[in-house]
């Protein structure tokens, strides 16, 4: 079990409290990245979507992911599980120390997220 804890970072020139819309634990929100097989070292062609509402059983034993995903190349699953409560909005204050603030918590086994892509459903506060 490997966890990866995706932060983000951004120029927040009078803004602040960049997050997905619904917050950082947001069901709904989707998170995009390339994943990379942990086996064979294959790379997803093209970007995965992995959010915290959408779950699917285990195949082989008890409880529930958010992805499963059989790699083209040697046929292997591998599962991504998404860990709400880790998560915080990126501060101006943040922005302005150059500091990166932790998005998302997520337990990848068989596979390594790579290449995160920014989508849409973001939401930011002015400070003006």
């Amino acid at each position: 079990m490997v966890k990866f804890l995706l932060k983000i970072a951004a120029d927040l020139q009078n803004l602040t409290n960049l997050q997905p819309q619904g917050g950082c634990d947001d069901p709904s929100f989707s998170y995009l990245f390339k994943l990379k097989c942990e086996n064979c070292g294959e790379v997803s062609p093209r970007e995965t979507c992995v959010s915290l509402g959408d779950t699917v059983p285990l195949p082989r034993g008890k409880g529930t992911t958010n992805l499963i995903q059989k790699c083209k190349l040697c046929l292997r699953d591998g599962t991504v599980t998404v860990i709400p409560g880790r998560g915080k909005p990126l501060t101006q204050e943040e922005s302005e120390a150059e500091n990166y603030a932790p998005l998302m918590l997520f337990d990848c086994r068989g596979y390594e997220p790579i290449d995160y892509v920014f989508g849409g459903g973001w939401k930011v506060e002015s400070v003006i």
